[in-house]
């Protein structure tokens, strides 16, 4: 009981320490989750006898003027969409209100009044705007993020130097090249993924003529890498923007067009690429959604699952804490016990009474 006492003392200080230097580690993680996903691309560009130092040099260059250009954008367009917000909240309270006139009408709702309060679909739209704003600011300290990039890639082409020259003193590399494997194949895949999502998001809401569908399409992508939850809740603004500027049944489209993108890339495709590999419960997945977009912000949502995995394949390599990864991961046999209940239960009704 002591040492549980210990171990939970030990983590609130952890946490609390990460929450005072968010606006720090934030970027970091950013940065280190980026230079993960660049591995690939160095590894390829090694292998056709590039010099590290110019290789390393091109991907900065390219990172630093994708991540300026989404930065600038993002800015730009989230500072349009808030200075039309009001309009926005206005329509959606209007037509919250001719809803429920209409169903008081029929006798269903005694203070419509009160019901429009409590339920207020604009608050969706400040959220949005309050995330963008966020990841806006995160996204401002562009040559921090790419600078510590390029210091992480130059540390992972020398890492198998350094572990060569401690000899016999090297600790067991499998656990370090096994965190790294998955990682880095979740966030590949991912990040392709999550750009189609965006793409065909942003042009299913042009077609439709919603406002600002580029940075819906941004939003979608973002929001894709939030396990579970991310793509439903990058559907509501546009779906509510669509109900204010055309009717409900363009909000349907909406719906079904998002509802259909995710069927498809993240029902099927996706899971065909990265079949077990994230390793976590449904539960897990979206209490750490949580539980690290309160420590480090939107960042932290976006990178909730990675770090989390991090944390389960840590535990797994210590056997007294082996039992807390079993319990964070997925059922390991999920098929194979629901038949062998199955097979129990027609064993037990097929035997002979007594």
């Amino acid at each position: 009981m002591r040492m549980f006492l210990i171990y939970m003392a030990a983590f609130v200080v952890i946490v609390a320490g990460m929450r005072a230097a968010k606006p720090l580690l934030a970027p970091f993680l950013l940065a280190l989750f980026v230079a993960v996903a660049c591995l690939p691309a160095l590894w390829w560009l090694l292998a056709h006898r590039v010099r590290p130092a110019v290789a390393i040099g091109g991907i900065a260059l390219g990172l630093l003027a994708l991540i300026s250009a989404v930065g600038a954008f993002l800015g730009k367009t989230a500072a349009a969409f808030s200075a039309r917000l009001p309009v926005y909240e206005q329509g959606l309270r209007e037509r919250l209100a001719g809803v429920l006139d209409q169903i008081a009408s029929w006798g269903l709702v005694p203070e419509p009044q009160a019901l429009g309060d409590l339920l207020d679909p604009a608050v969706a739209l400040k959220w949005a705007a309050d995330f963008m704003a966020g990841l806006g600011g995160v996204l401002t300290s562009t040559f921090l993020i790419v600078f510590t990039v390029v210091f992480l890639l130059f540390e992972f082409v020398a890492l198998p130097h350094k572990w060569r020259a401690l000899g016999e003193h090297a600790p067991d590399e499998r656990h370090l090249v096994r965190v790294l494997e998955s990682v880095k194949r979740y966030l590949v895949v991912k990040t392709w993924i999550s750009l189609a999502t965006g793409v065909l998001a942003a042009a299913w809401l042009a077609l439709l003529h919603v406002d600002f569908p580029l940075l819906w399409g941004l939003v979608a992508f973002l929001l894709n890498f939030v396990p579970n939850i991310g793509s439903v809740i990058a559907a509501i603004p546009p779906l509510l923007l669509a109900i204010v500027q055309h009717s409900w049944l363009s909000a349907l489209l909406v719906a079904m067009g998002y509802l259909l993108i995710n069927l498809v890339l993240g029902g099927i495709v996706e899971p065909r690429l990265l079949g077990r590999s994230v390793g976590l419960s449904a539960l897990v997945v979206f209490v750490s959604l949580g539980f690290w977009g309160w420590v480090l912000g939107p960042v932290g949502m976006l990178l909730s699952a990675p770090l989390t995995m991090i944390v389960r394949i840590a535990l797994e390599a210590d056997p007294r804490t082996r039992w807390l990864a079993v319990l964070l991961g997925p059922d390991p046999e999920p098929r194979r016990v629901v038949l062998a209940h199955n097979r129990a239960i027609d064993s037990e009704r097929s035997s002979p009474k007594t």
